[in-house]
């Protein structure tokens, strides 16, 4: 609270002397489809409410409600005149998958829906619209800043499917008193960052079959490729719970099918897991191992 008290005072002081441009003036936008968009600012920019043009019309399906979206997303700050987020990394884009529904913040929807895929759109509006009264300290959002969306509507999303494959194939799970303490990468070649999601049963349950919806409880441990240790495990402490609409993709279709019972290791390629996104012990583009048991499903 103390941080993002700090960043809404500091934005204020600094605004009182800045001169400001509203919305699109403020900000030019141009470069090819599917390319990270070159941003061009003329001015701090405020925004009154939220505006939206079409940069680049394409010629694909016409986004519906309820539709699954795989869209490239550029996020900037008007007062900053800086990127705050992005999906475009130095070796390419992660599309982020959308569904167009009620559960989707109103300007994603409302700059996605009814647009055709191919298409380019942008958007300026206030941080509050985006973020919520806050606005978003972690990306270096303050709440009265104007914010630039740019969105590339790349294709409709289609589930992927684990490719099903001998335990052998994949890193041998390693074990101690508690259970799994890690892989032994021994004789496993370095992924192909753009390979397929690969599935191997080690023990096959015998109780509740999981699907996408699913809220499950299980044990798990992850690893990166050839690391000294995992970079996350639930085996010493307690097991966690949550929806598999709430996990990387990796898990939700590398789960779904699945029963309660079942110990399965996972290699999930980046663009189903964290992509260009860096995390806490995860390098970016990073294709994940993991060994989860499913304990229950509901």
């Amino acid at each position: 609270m103390l941080l993002v008290l700090a960043l809404a005072g500091c934005g204020e002081e600094k605004k009182a002397d800045a001169d400001f441009r509203d919305g699109f003036d403020a900000v030019s936008v141009s470069g090819d489809f599917g390319e990270k968009p070159e941003v061009d600012w003329k001015a701090p920019m405020e925004a009154d409410g939220t505006d939206t043009k079409v940069l680049v019309k394409g010629d694909g399906d016409k986004v519906a409600e309820g539709d699954k979206v795989d869209v490239n997303v550029w996020i900037g700050n008007g007062f900053t005149q800086e990127e705050a987020y992005t999906t475009y990394g130095k070796k390419g884009a992660t599309p982020e998958t959308f569904t167009v529904d009620d559960q989707l913040s109103p300007v994603f929807k409302d700059a996605i829906l009814g647009q055709t895929i191919g298409s380019r759109v942008a958007v300026v509006t206030e941080s509050a619209e985006v973020f919520g009264p806050q606005g978003n300290p972690q990306m270096g959002v303050g709440n009265e800043d104007g914010v630039l969306l740019v969105l590339d509507l790349v294709k409709m999303f289609q589930p992927p499917k684990p490719k099903d494959v001998d335990p052998s194939e994949l890193p041998k799970v390693k074990y101690g008193k508690d259970g799994p303490t890690g892989f032994d990468f021994s004789g496993i070649a370095k992924p192909d960052p753009k390979g397929d999601l690969l599935r191997a049963v080690v023990r096959e349950g015998k109780g509740k079959e999981v699907s996408t919806d699913s809220t499950l409880k299980v044990n798990y441990l992850g690893m990166t490729y050839k690391a000294r240790k995992p970079f996350d495990e639930s085996y010493s402490a307690k097991p966690a719970e949550f929806g598999l609409d709430q996990v990387v993709q990796g898990w939700t279709y590398g789960l779904s099918g699945l029963k309660v019972g079942t110990r399965v290791v996972l290699q999930i390629p980046p663009e189903l897991g964290y992509g260009s996104q860096k995390q806490e012990n995860i390098p970016a583009n990073s294709t994940l191992y993991f060994v989860v048991d499913i304990i229950s499903a509901k």
